[in-house]
């Protein structure tokens, strides 16, 4: 865990310089760090991921208002995806809860085997507003083929997020 948390400080570092215009929040970064695959011990590994939400853009639903989601994430196995979807987030006061579904094609590199480039990524995320610009999050995924390919052995992933409005 203490990597994790040389990374996380490096993102806060990173972005702690870059000032936003408090009136107009238009877009927001995700950067985050975990553990792919964390329930197979044999295919477990250490990704790294960047995702885009453009708050100007959504969509008002039963669910709440959606918003569009972009992302990537690259494991030290060399395994990536590639998602865009929506999600929508719950304001609880200082803490948010952010589902998210984002479809999106995976190439395994040199790690797991998900028996399809199509796959469905569905997420929670739990932040805290740790500024009126920043918040800390931890997510869990799970990715899946939905059967499309012929088996569908599907990952389990955890990560420590942190977000920046621009």
């Amino acid at each position: 865990m203490k990597f994790y948390l040389k990374i996380l400080v490096f993102f806060i570092l990173l972005f702690s310089s870059v000032s936003a215009d408090d009136k107009n929040f238009e877009n927001k970064w995700s950067l985050y760090t975990g553990t792919f695959d964390f329930s197979d011990e044999g295919a477990k590994s250490t990704l790294y991921g960047v995702q885009y939400i453009n708050l100007n853009n959504h969509y008002d639903s039963f669910l709440g208002k959606l918003y569009p989601v972009t992302g990537f994430f690259l494991t030290v196995d060399n395994a990536k995806y590639i998602y865009k979807g929506f999600q929508t987030t719950y304001d609880k006061g200082s803490f948010n809860i952010t589902p998210s579904f984002t479809p999106g094609l995976y190439d395994k590199g040199n790690g797991k085997d998900l028996r399809h480039v199509i796959e469905f990524k569905t997420e929670i995320q739990i932040s805290y507003n740790i500024s009126k610009k920043s918040e800390i999050a931890l997510s869990y995924n799970h990715i899946s083929n939905a059967n499309l390919g012929d088996n569908n052995p599907g990952a389990n992933s955890y990560m420590l997020n942190f977000l920046k409005k621009f």
